[in-house]
């Protein structure tokens, strides 16, 4: 039995995804950009994908643009409004907890001329609009910030950054990557302000190598490659179709039981805080996780490639910081101060709609066993 606890990293793709995956290879496998008839029919069916994305996205299908997932929608958002803004708007503000897709995107602009603040999350792992407008100058041009910290839980307040913001310098782009949110954390690209956001496929059921950019209607992001006008010429190639098709069923069906799946995580995470914190002493939660599938612990004096490796031999599936530093240590922990103890017996732990409370019994023992077993050996 395997106890999958590493959701933020990718999920199971959902039986409606794979029908779906399925279908787009056996049978409707034409270009939509095609006029025959297999090709008019793949085009029906991508309008129909992007309505069902865009419904769960929160936006008119027009301003969804679909991407290879959300690395290269964070680098279109961030380089397209970068581009954008050149000739007057060379300051960008960002954090340090972000995603390295935006870290080390801005990072590079930052060698082409731009200047960039990389703002400080606060002991909650968030960044405040206090923060922000304390960054803000007459030449920002662009603010990219994560709504839901894909390491340690923690949200932003998008909504109140944009608000107050938009009071001070109009001209200002702001970009959220909200692949952690979607159908995890309500929110519309409108509702927070926001100019472009990020989602992706993988993260709610459907297969990889899919994903959306909201782009807000009228403004007019640049491409990053050339190629003919599909996806508006801002993303050209043929439609990567069995993907797209594959998450806008994985859309539809978590939108279907959107509140029955977040109240069933809310209640798993929080059983496991108070399990945890009476099962292992010591045990310290890191961050102030506001989302309902993360939950960041550390045990301090223990290593957790350690703890994930004897896990892992028990069929238990955690991480230690986001998959995408391949075991590297968590910058958002360092970001937020923490100490190298606590970083060090660092572990995240993500749930999704088919995690249960039998699961989270089971990850308890299994980590209390596995802390003690490290315990006798530094003895």
């Amino acid at each position: 039995m395997t106890i999958y606890f590493d959701n933020a990293a990718t999920t199971r793709p959902c039986p409606e995804a794979v029908e779906a995956v399925a279908r787009a290879l056996t049978e409707e496998y034409g270009n939509p950009s095609s006029g025959c008839a297999p090709g008019r029919r793949a085009a029906a069916a991508l309008r129909e994908a992007r309505e069902s994305v865009a419904a769960a996205v929160g936006c008119d299908p027009g301003e969804l643009l679909f991407t290879s997932g959300g690395t290269e929608g964070d680098n279109m958002a961030i380089r397209g409004a970068a581009f954008l803004q050149r000739h007057r708007y060379r300051h960008i503000i960002t954090s340090e907890a972000e995603h390295d897709a935006v870290r080390k995107t801005c990072q590079q602009l930052q060698g082409q001329g731009y200047e960039v603040t990389f703002l400080k999350p606060d002991r909650s792992g968030a960044v405040s609009a206090d923060e922000v407008m304390g960054a803000l100058r007459e030449d920002t041009g662009l603010i990219s910030l994560m709504l839901v910290n894909n390491e340690t839980g923690a949200v932003t307040d998008i909504a109140g950054i944009s608000s107050a913001v938009r009071r001070a310098n109009p001209n200002v782009i702001i970009h959220s990557d909200c692949v952690q949110a979607l159908l995890k954390v309500p929110f519309t690209p409108r509702k927070l302000g926001a100019d472009l956001v990020t989602v992706s496929s993988h993260k709610i059921h459907g297969p990889k190598g899919a994903g959306a950019l909201y782009v807000r209607r009228g403004l007019r992001l640049p491409g990053i490659v050339t190629g003919g006008g599909q996806e508006g010429g801002v993303r050209p190639g043929t439609e990567p179709m069995p993907a797209i098709l594959g998450f806008a069923a994985a859309a539809r069906a978590g939108r279907a039981t959107f509140a029955e799946d977040v109240g069933r995580m809310v209640d798993i995470k929080k059983y496991l805080m108070d399990k945890l914190a009476v099962e292992i002493p010591g045990i310290r939660f890191t961050g102030e996780s506001r989302a309902p599938h993360i939950l960041s612990i550390s045990l301090p004096g223990h290593k957790s490639e350690v703890l994930m490796n004897l896990l892992d031999a028990r069929g238990i599936c955690v991480a230690r910081s986001s998959a995408c530093k391949k075991g590297a240590r968590s910058h958002v922990l360092e970001a937020m101060g923490e100490s190298a103890e606590i970083i060090d017996g660092a572990i995240r732990i993500s749930l999704s709609r088919y995690s249960t409370v039998e699961e989270a019994d089971i990850f308890i023992r299994e980590l209390k066993a596995a802390a003690g077993t490290l315990r006798v050996k530094l003895r």
